[in-house]
């Protein structure tokens, strides 16, 4: 099996180190339209430079492109793969509108390959240890959930960049680049969800960037309400904070810590497996996992978990978040 990656950037550099450390695959090349970028990156993961996809993938043929690029450019890219069935695994988002999402869809549905989503923090030991509580009996009904992403992102974050801050390159701010992750394990731990009703706003880079950088929702998962808020306004880059009220015990996720708070008894701490980051620490621990098991899909001919049918409620929730936020309305997330 032989990989590609486009988009030599810092999360590219997590991708890497994954295929570079047991995967079974053969990580042939790397491409960006920055020559030096391209070249470095490939200096330091021993493959080889191309300056842009096409010329990549003509060269290559591979059987699996990572795309780690600007949001802007992840469905046009993903489809101009998936027409000649080279599998993907595409970085957040997965889409920055609803009409790339039903580009999107239509390419999938032609094609002979596998898309898959790299949504990490769902193969977190914590996230996993807090979904089996809550699926069992012993948590009871869920009555109520919270999730707070505070991070800080200063003016250079964006102005370096060349891409960050516009709503026509980035699609959005706290929400599709920090928080999206956060607001898709409130989908994961409590199901489809069916509206949301959202405010955003932008209190410390007025001048600077036109996208967001806070915002809050509130919204229903077929009847159970999460209360959801992210900011890059905060001081530092601590670990979301997602709470899980059930009716015997209350369950606290701050990767990797999952706390319990039962009814009528002392908190205790879960017991979970620590595995260190490869990247940021509040990226989560689970990019080798959710890389890996997409590769093993590949290699047993099955469907990959993170595919765009299973992840559709959540990327239309992030951005039916934003259709509510602009609009001034509760949006409807159920397709009729």
């Amino acid at each position: 099996m032989k990989t590609c990656l486009v988009g030599c950037g810092g999360i590219a550099a997590v991708h890497g180190s994954v295929l570079t450390s047991g995967i079974d695959t053969e990580f042939v090349a790397a491409a960006d339209i920055k020559p030096e970028k391209a070249q470095s990156y490939a200096e330091n993961f021993h493959t080889k430079p191309y300056p842009s996809l096409e010329s990549m993938l003509d060269a290559e043929k591979p059987d699996v492109l990572h795309i780690c690029t600007p949001h802007y450019l992840h469905v046009p890219m993903t489809i101009y793969a998936l027409e000649r069935n080279i599998n993907v695994f595409m970085e957040k988002p997965p889409a920055i509108s609803f009409d790339q999402l039903e580009e999107l869809k239509k390419a999938a549905a032609k094609s002979e390959a596998q898309l898959g989503f790299c949504y990490q923090n769902r193969y977190n030991a914590s996230i996993r240890a807090a979904k089996d509580l809550i699926d069992s009996e012993k948590a009871g009904k869920v009555l109520g959930a919270r999730a707070f992403v505070t991070w800080c992102r200063g003016a250079a974050y964006y102005t370096e960049s060349g891409w960050r801050g516009s709503l026509k390159t980035e699609g959005g701010g706290v929400l599709i680049n920090q928080s999206v992750h956060t607001q898709d394990l409130l989908c994961f731990l409590l199901g489809d969800p069916t509206t949301v009703d959202a405010t955003m706003t932008n209190h410390h880079l007025k001048d600077v960037i036109e996208v967001e950088d806070t915002l809050e929702a509130y919204i229903d998962f077929n009847g159970v309400h999460a209360s959801f808020y992210a900011t890059t306004s905060y001081c530092a880059d601590v670990a979301p904070l997602i709470e899980i009220a059930c009716e015997n015990m209350t369950i606290r996720v701050e990767d990797p810590h999952v706390t319990v708070y039962p009814k009528d008894a002392a908190p205790y701490q879960l017991s979970v497996e620590t595995l260190p980051p490869i990247g940021k620490s509040y990226w989560g621990t689970g990019h080798t996992a959710c890389i890996s098991d997409f590769y093993q899909s590949l290699r047993d001919n099955r469907r990959f978990s993170l595919n765009l049918e299973t992840m559709e409620p959540s990327i239309r929730l992030m951005l039916g978040t934003y259709e509510s936020a602009r609009s001034g309305h509760s949006v409807t997330l159920i397709e009729q």
